[in-house]
């Protein structure tokens, strides 16, 4: 069981009541929930002084050479949430649709992660196909996630943003029979007009969620607006993939290494500092010591 940074235990009634707290800031500022993809990313970014951190399913599925949103990726998803489970942050974990149609089996994913300690899920009503499940199903998923693990914020998504087109119009529906369902907080990836946000955060009851857009609105106008969470999703992974790619590029082409943020890499100590874990003793040396000890 981790401890986030203000010493509160990150799973049960104590975390829930902290990452819950979170969602209603005094000042009016949203909480700002960037998404890791591995365990030196989280503790980076705890280090930034981040008090809750996400996971985002992209990242999760790329790196199994798998496709994001398929259901494909419970178990990596839970491997990670186990890895993470020990970290000094409250863990709000990307669990695209439960990874099944049984909201029995949805709801002991989510005893799992709560296992694991995790504090909040993320539950999206989206499908592959283009369409959306329906409501009276995503529902049930989330009344049999808060019945298995009460102290599991549940963040019920609706991909009609997404989507586009005639689906956007059902929003407010599927946010109120989500709230309803007993969901914690409520999220609307894709919504960047100002107005229907603010409509939004009038029609529910619980926080709602953006995901950021550099495009706008900045955080503080989202603040403004009403909302409470705006998250990053996949856009801290999809940057340092980019920036890879790029330092790749211009040394193949033998162009000076630079460019905005790379003054900012960090250096091989400081990532080993990241680990909390030590390695088990290689069985290779009497003295239990690794063979090899230089950057890679």
């Amino acid at each position: 069981m981790n401890t986030a940074t203000d010493g509160t235990s990150a799973n049960g009634p104590a975390a829930f009541a902290a990452f819950t707290e979170l969602h209603h800031p005094s000042d009016g500022v949203p909480l700002l929930l960037p998404n890791a993809w591995d365990h030196a990313s989280a503790q980076a970014l705890a280090a930034q002084g981040f008090r809750a951190i996400g996971t985002t399913s992209l990242a999760v599925a790329a790196a199994a050479g798998l496709p994001d949103g398929t259901g494909a990726t419970r178990a990596e998803t839970l491997l990670l949430a186990r890895r993470l489970g020990a970290g000094p942050y409250l863990l709000s974990v990307d669990a695209e649709g439960g990874f099944g149609d049984d909201p029995a089996e949805v709801a002991e994913l989510a005893r799992e992660l709560a296992d694991a300690g995790a504090v909040g899920i993320n539950l999206e009503d989206g499908r592959t196909d283009g369409t959306l499940a329906p409501v009276e199903l995503h529902a049930a998923k989330i009344a049999a996630v808060k019945a298995a693990a009460p102290h599991l914020f549940v963040n019920a998504r609706t991909d009609t943003h997404w989507l586009g087109g005639e689906h956007a119009t059902g929003t407010a529906s599927r946010l109120d029979a989500y709230q309803q369902a007993g969901a914690d907080g409520v999220f609307v990836p894709g919504l960047s007009d100002p107005s229907l946000i603010a409509g939004l955060v009038r029609n529910v009851d619980v926080p709602l969620n953006i995901l950021y857009s550099p495009s706008g609105p900045t955080v503080a106008q989202l603040g403004d607006l009403g909302v409470r969470r705006v998250s990053l999703g996949s856009l801290l992974y999809r940057a340092a993939l980019g920036a890879a790619m790029g330092v790749a590029a211009d040394i193949g082409a033998g162009r000076p290494v630079g460019g905005s943020g790379f003054g900012d890499v960090p250096t091989y100590a400081q990532v080993q500092s990241l680990s909390t874990r030590r390695p088990a003793p290689n069985p290779g040396r009497a003295d239990g010591q690794s063979v090899s000890t230089s950057p890679k």
